[in-house]
C-alpha cells in the first residue's frame, strides 16, 4: 500500500490505519493493532517534527509474517529516540515504536527522510497471522 500525502496538513491517520486494517487481512489482531500503531506515531512524528509527512507506505512479507511500514518527510533531521520524563506531556510515540518494532531506522533521501520500522508478528507471544 502506498499512499501520497499533503506536506504541512494533518495526515489522514484515521484513514490510513483503516486502509491497513483493509489490506493487511492476513494478520493477527494484535499484529495489525501493532502496525496501526506504528503508522500513528510515525505519521504523527513527520507531522509534529519534519513538516508534515509526504507519503506512506506498508510492504507485507508473508513467511515469516512481517509489516514494513515506512514514512516520508522532507526533514533531513533523522528522529531521536529520548526517554520522556512522567512530567513530559509528549515524546513517547518513539519509545512505543521502538517498543513494539523488531527494529527501525532512518534513510536519508534526496528530498529528506524515510523512517521506517519492520514488525514482526514471531517477535513477541502473539497468535500467529493466517
Amino acid at each position: 500500500m502506498a499512499w501520497d500525502l499533503t506536506p504541512g496538513r494533518a495526515p489522514p491517520t484515521a484513514a490510513v490505519r483503516h486502509r491497513a486494517a483493509s489490506i493487511l487481512t492476513a494478520l493477527a489482531e494484535d499484529h495489525l493493532h501493532a502496525v496501526q500503531l506504528v503508522v500513528s506515531e510515525l505519521l504523527a512524528n513527520g507531522h509534529d517534527h519534519a513538516g508534515g509527512a509526504r507519503g506512506v507506505r506498508l510492504w507485507h512479507q508473508r513467511n515469516p509474517c512481517r509489516v514494513r511500514v515506512e514514512v516520508d518527510d522532507a526533514s533531513h533531521r533523522p528522529p531521536v529516540l529520548r526517554a520522556p520524563t512522567p512530567q513530559s506531556l509528549r515524546g513517547r510515540g518513539l519509545v512505543l515504536v521502538d517498543q513494539v518494532a523488531r527494529d527501525w531506522g532512518c534513510t536519508s533521501r534526496p528530498y529528506g527522510k524515510t523512517v521506517w520500522a519492520v514488525i514482526d508478528c514471531t517477535a513477541y507471544p502473539w497468535a500467529r497471522c493466517a
